[in-house]
């Protein structure tokens, strides 16, 4: 397997053959995806990808302005008792490289007076954490597409937890089988949001949470 990997490393570089071919090659052999990501990445190197924030897009197409414009005096309010505003970090764990939720409710956070923080692509749990605790957040929100939750959510909040930094609230949105919410919940999490979830209810629940986290 080794040999099947370096031959794909040294294609990669040539230029000569087939990186397919030879990717497949090395996965027979038992090599996982991540072995042939990683000879890749010796001669490509990693993307990462530009991670941006928009404002002011998600408030204006809101249609009920009593409870968003509420919610907003919350978070403003939440600002003045703390010194600061809630605090937010987005993630996206292992594999799941299908962003475009997380930036809408990133972008919808910020839109109700949140401070967010969007972490890139593909990160490990300790790297999450990692960034959680340098950023000095008051809640993680893992964006989960691709069936990792059961694996990578558990993982997040442990690490926060050997961080030193298990007050803060941990809450996962996207697509999340209603028969795993117990099992999430009792790892931790605070708040699950599956598909269809308005963003204020969603907003005023990671509020609560992050109110009573402080407090304890």
């Amino acid at each position: 397997m080794r040999a099947a990997l370096d031959a794909l490393s040294e294609a990669a570089r040539s230029g000569q053959g087939n990186l397919l071919a030879l990717s497949i090659e090395a996965i027979r052999l038992r090599a996982t995806v991540g072995e042939v990501s990683d000879a890749l990445e010796k001669v490509f190197g990693r993307h990462r990808a530009d991670i941006q924030k928009v404002t002011g897009v998600y408030a204006a197409a809101y249609d009920s302005a009593e409870g968003w414009d509420k919610l907003k005096a919350e978070i403003a309010a939440f600002g003045e008792r703390h010194g600061r505003r809630p605090r937010v970090l987005i993630a996206k764990l292992g594999q799941d490289g299908h962003d475009r939720g997380a930036k809408v409710v990133a972008t919808a956070f910020a839109d109700l007076g949140f401070d967010v923080d969007i972490g890139p692509l593909f990160q490990t749990p300790e790297e999450c954490a990692r960034q959680a605790v340098e950023n000095d957040v008051h809640a993680v929100g893992v964006s989960t597409l691709a069936a990792g939750h059961k694996t990578l959510v558990p993982a997040i909040i442990a690490e926060l937890k050997k961080q030193g930094a298990d007050d803060i609230v941990v809450f996962v949105g996207g697509v999340v089988p209603p028969q795993d919410y117990e099992f999430l919940q009792a790892a931790g999490v605070k708040g699950v949001f599956g598909p269809g979830t308005p963003i204020p209810a969603s907003a005023k629940v990671v509020l609560e949470q992050v109110e009573r986290a402080l407090g304890a």
